[in-house]
């Protein structure tokens, strides 16, 4: 596993042994990165359930300003900070803007400010307790910024419709095959009057 595009393109990743991390596979990230085009440069982010911390990495790689990785595992959060250094010592950059967390996603307040970006990738069995909790929360801490963006990984066979917020794009075909969704949040109706 590789970071797939802009300045660390070709930085390996590396993961815990076992099956605790499923990773986002190279080609879904690149499909995801190239539809975000010019909104990561600069972007600051949040990579929720963060596993290799393969989806902030690549955002990182492509321009973003920096951000939080929060994974839950301890021993999965030292990988993390052994890729960061690894992407970090390929841009000639330091990690000083770059954060791990070892946290419950689905309950944490990330530190700092609001990002741009949200990548959500957890563990597909979880989704349908998690997602309606996450976006709920995610109205609440995203409130700030005009136009956020949530990118969410899950199974093709997985629908979310939360409440305020609007799938813009699917990535992905296949009921079993990992599939990305993205959302922004929803207009606000006109007030009736």
């Amino acid at each position: 596993m590789r970071i797939t595009g802009g300045q660390a393109r070709g930085i390996p990743l590396t993961l815990p042994k076992g099956d605790t991390v499923r990773p986002a596979t190279d080609a879904m990230r690149q499909a995801v990165f190239s539809s975000l085009a010019s909104r990561v440069e600069g972007a600051r982010f949040w990579d929720l359930f963060a596993g290799s911390g393969a989806y902030g990495l690549e955002a990182l790689s492509r321009g973003a300003a920096g951000g939080v990785f929060v994974e839950r595992d301890a021993r999965t959060a030292g990988f993390i900070r052994q890729n960061i250094a690894a992407v970090c010592k390929s841009l000639g950059r330091p990690a000083n803007d770059l954060t791990v967390v070892t946290a419950d996603a689905a309950s944490v307040t990330p530190p700092g400010d609001a990002p741009d970006l949200v990548f959500i990738d957890p563990p597909y069995e979880i989704i349908p307790a998690v997602a309606p909790k996450l976006f709920a929360r995610l109205d609440a801490l995203l409130a700030a910024k005009s136009d956020p963006l949530v990118i969410f990984e899950m199974p093709g066979g997985c629908e979310l419709a939360p409440a305020g917020w609007v799938c813009v794009k699917r990535l992905g075909k296949g009921a079993r095959q990992p599939t990305v969704a993205i959302f922004r949040k929803a207009p606000a109706s006109p007030a009736a009057g």
